[in-house]
């Protein structure tokens, strides 16, 4: 159909559904725009490279430009551009001259290429003031238009698993799998190549609940990363929020079964998938950023401005630019596209990047915000998991435990005073909090343990073994002279920095890398595994491998010895967790006595079995134990009926400690569970009031069980005495 038949069939559409929608004899489009003149719908050939019509959308109903056209269908590539006053220094970039990606695009097609053309002022000038009057649609990906009426998944129920019982597992879509053997090759670093049995089943085995997923929006690397030979790995600059990214599928112009096919495989399995979203900026950058999209459709509404100067962005995130959560358009994209992916896409939650961003209003920090509101009382969005990275360089950005009830939040002081504490930096009471959930920052307003995540380590930063084994970044690879990423690492490498062939250094890091993990999941809250941490992936001391997608970054499945045994230790540990509820409660430990049962909820114990004094914590002490009473907790995991009493021992001392176990429990005795400086120790039974000498940096666990009764003599065997 030309363009002059297309015309004359064109039709008003509705403003609403946002976005484009093919209802099975045509395609509605709709742009949002409260400044811009006229929208144009550009439509082009399956290469891509040839515009092929150009339509002025008719109608403009409530700021939204929208059009009906017959016989489009789906997999026809379009863009948009956008009229409107070129005035940079009122906050107005449109250029018509530029092709649009459409906001509400649920599949993208083709990779952005860095020209010039791409610009909306004369990039060559370094002015964001001039006026460039190049076409950049042959350098620009397009959108396609979707067919969401028939995916041909099917969907099983979401697992809905217990925020308490959760273990969540963060990785990347593409660094997983890029070196595993047993995922095809075609299918290495991609959605389908996640969701291979042998992947689902290893992650399951680990015991986690949840798989958190590095951004899988559509996104773009950044020209200064690729004119050094590097990309942006992580894919934290999203330009498309609706659609998955095509360079994760097997197929690019079927991301969306694809992506759609491997969550339903998780939920099979009864593992819940977390996306982790960025609507703090996009890739556009500061006002020497590209047009791609939101600069071109309606700069003032999309970014936030300075008000005293709009030609340039408020930089809260230190991207460039900021979103503009306080539009209610924006708002409303932002909402509509986790209900999308909610709803459409079956995923189980979100981790919002920059979270405090989202929340800043005009006097910073805003706990009762709109967004937060929404997603409190959404009927869709209140009932998915949402986690807080609860943080930006903004004014006032450090928030952790200020999200209102509902939400998880990132806790980096439970990774920081762990670090310290067993590369011995830290005494006892540094961690105490940390072990109870950091109760001191969480505990109100009825908010529960599992609000906080606890983590050693994450995507940004070093990994768990790096953690043991380098005191220094590496960084060199990313082409910044080792200036990048942070310096405070609050790390150990034993004695050597970096690989070594020393035997009792490579056991020392080992037991250091057991302790981390066994901290991390038998402390209260929801713990987080970088992936790869489960058998002692490294990163060769880089911190800040965003840009490297390569070895450094995938994951490295050839384990060996050192691997094979941690991997064991931390399905051990994640065991543990998963059967005795009182390392997963519901409630927090506060050490007040419960008056119901006559006990504490949890006590600490010195080394003499005696119970801690304030003397204990003002002297440093390295040694501690944590008593964690099942009498108390017998109203906290209703759907759990195990309360078993646990004991673990802390030593960061890097001598050994003898630890008397607690004896004023009658009729009971101790049983060793796990030692991580015997990884694979047999159980062992203690009497109560005997010594345990617990090596230097070492964690132990115990349960306290019923002794076995000695047997009752035969008097028919009695011996008779001579």
């Amino acid at each position: 159909m030309n363009k002059m038949v297309r015309q004359r069939f064109l039709q008003e559409g509705s403003p609403h559904p946002h976005g484009t929608v093919w209802d099975g004899r045509g395609t509605n489009f709709t742009l949002f725009s409260a400044h811009a003149t006229k929208v144009e719908l550009c439509l082009f050939d399956s290469s891509g490279q040839r515009e092929t019509d150009r339509i002025t959308l008719p109608e403009y109903t409530d700021q939204i430009f929208h059009g009906y056209l017959p016989e489009v269908k789906p997999g026809t590539l379009y863009g948009y551009r956008v009229h409107g006053a070129y005035e940079p220094e009122s906050g107005h970039r449109f250029n018509p001259n530029k092709l649009l990606l459409d906001p509400y695009a649920r599949t993208h097609s083709g990779d952005l290429i860095w020209d010039p053309a791409v610009f909306g002022y004369i990039m060559e000038s370094g002015d964001d003031t001039t006026f460039d009057e190049r076409d950049s649609a042959p350098f620009m990906p397009k959108c396609v238009v979707a067919d969401m009426h028939k995916s041909g998944i099917r969907q099983p129920r979401n697992p809905r698993n217990f925020w308490s019982n959760s273990i969540i597992y963060e990785t990347h879509v593409r660094g997983y799998t890029k070196q595993h053997p047993a995922v095809p090759e075609n299918l290495r670093g991609t959605y389908e190549g996640l969701a291979t049995p042998q992947i689902i089943r290893h992650i399951k085995d680990l015991g986690v609940t949840a798989v958190e997923l590095l951004p899988i929006h559509t996104f773009v690397t950044d020209k200064f990363l690729i004119d050094k030979g590097l990309t942006n790995f992580w894919g934290y600059n999203s330009i498309g929020f609706f659609a998955p990214d095509p360079r994760y599928a097997a197929d690019p112009l079927n991301s969306v079964r694809e992506f759609k096919d491997m969550v339903a495989r998780f939920h099979d399995a009864g593992l819940e998938v977390i996306l982790d979203v960025v609507f703090n900026h996009t890739a556009e950058g500061n006002e020497k950023g590209a047009t791609l999209s939101f600069k071109g459709i309606d700069n003032c509404s999309y970014y936030q401005l300075q008000p005293d100067n709009p030609r340039f962005y408020n930089n809260d995130t230190g991207t460039g630019n900021t979103f503009n959560l306080a539009h209610p358009r924006v708002m409303q994209m932002v909402t509509d596209s986790l209900r999308y992916w909610v709803q459409e896409m079956h995923v189980d939650g979100f981790r919002f990047d920059l979270a405090s961003t989202l929340a800043r209003g005009p006097h910073g920090f805003d706990r009762r915000s709109a967004f937060l509101q929404v997603c409190s009382t959404d009927p869709v969005l209140s009932t998915v998991k949402m986690i807080a990275e609860p943080w930006d360089i903004g004014p006032g950005g450090y928030q952790v435990g200020n999200f209102p009830p509902g939400w998880a939040e990132w806790t980096d002081r439970f990774r920081d005073d762990v670090r310290d504490y067993w590369r011995g930096h830290a005494p006892i009471s540094t961690i105490t909090t940390r072990l109870c959930a950091s109760e001191a920052t969480f505990n109100h307003e009825g908010r529960r343990p599992w609000s906080c995540i606890n983590f050693i380590s994450a995507h940004d930063g070093f990994t768990m073994k790096d953690v043991v084994t380098y005191n220094e970044k590496h960084n060199e690879a990313n082409g910044e002279d080792n200036q990048d990423g942070n310096s405070d690492n609050r790390s150990w490498n034993c004695g050597v920095e970096g690989p070594t062939d020393d035997p009792e250094i490579l056991e020392l890091r080992a037991r250091q890398n057991r302790n981390l993990m066994a901290t991390l999941l038998f402390s209260q809250g929801t713990p987080m595994i970088l992936a790869g941490d489960e058998f002692g992936r490294s990163q060769e001391g880089n911190n800040n491998a965003y840009c490297q997608d390569n070895e450094i970054s995938w994951v490295n499945w050839d384990i060996g010895e050192y691997g094979e045994t941690l991997l064991a230790f931390t399905k051990r540990c994640a065991a543990l967790r998963h059967k005795y509820p009182v390392l997963r409660r519901n409630r927090f430990y506060t050490g007040k006595l419960d008056e119901e049962h006559g006990v504490h909820d949890v006590r600490w114990i010195r080394p003499d079995g005696n119970d801690a004094e304030q003397a204990d914590w003002d002297g440093g002490a390295k040694t501690i134990g944590m008593l964690m009473d099942g009498r108390a907790q017998v109203h906290s995991v209703p759907q759990d009926g195990d309360h078993s009493t646990l004991l673990i021992l802390f030593n960061s001392h890097h001598e050994a400690v003898d630890f008397t176990l607690p004896d004023e429990l009658d009729g009971r005795e101790w049983s060793l569970l796990l030692d991580s400086a015997d990884p694979e120790h047999k159980r062992e039974r203690f009497k109560i009031g005997t010594p345990y000498e617990i090596g230097g940096r070492t964690l132990a666990l115990f349960v306290l069980s019923t002794r076995t009764p000695a047997p009752t003599p035969d008097p028919a065997k009695a011996e008779t005495p001579e």
